[in-house]
């Protein structure tokens, strides 16, 4: 029974992973800042690995690497092209934090599938599964923190915009 829910886990975290290969280049290109656009870049190279990782779990199953279709990242990938769309009528800190928004939602709904499969996996004392799986949600959790990171000094910058178009409109 445990076997069949890790599976199901892995199949939903192999469909997501997928996904956001896809979806990561988009939001690579939309990102102004620099930093952003390289974090977003070497996040794709880490999630291809991501998904190597999840082939070889299920591969220490005895099992073919499979997906089913991840709604919650679907939905989650659809939101983040709407970020992308308003981000062009916005300012360039604005769409960026809109985009690191979009992102860290992302990596949350990782971080609790891969904490879920961690959690079964070591219920089935699958140690070798949850280490690998370990070492995917602890590069999830750092990729969360720098995305924290990047946003300080956006903030910032979208505070001096705001702060200077009030300045302009209270002279009009």
């Amino acid at each position: 029974m445990l076997e069949e829910l890790l599976t199901e886990e892995l199949k939903d975290l192999l469909n997501a992973e997928k996904q956001l290969i896809r979806a990561l280049p988009k939001m690579a290109k939309a990102a102004n800042d620099d930093e952003l656009k390289s974090a977003f870049q070497e996040h794709l190279e880490q999630t291809k690995e991501h998904a190597e990782r999840l082939t070889r779990a299920f591969e220490m199953l005895g099992q073919k690497a499979k997906t089913k279709t991840c709604k919650g990242m679907a939905g989650i990938v659809e939101e983040g092209q709407e970020t992308i769309t308003e981000g062009k009528e916005m300012d360039d800190a604005t769409a960026d934090l809109a985009l690191i928004g979009a992102a860290q939602r992302v990596e949350h709904y990782e971080i609790a599938g891969y904490r879920t499969a961690c959690a079964i996996a070591e219920q089935m004392d699958r140690n070798d599964i949850v280490k690998l799986l370990q070492k995917t949600l602890g590069e999830e959790e750092k990729t969360d923190q720098l995305l924290t990171k990047l946003a300080q000094p956006l903030f910032e910058q979208a505070n001096q915009g705001s702060e200077e178009e009030e300045l302009e409109e209270a002279e009009a």
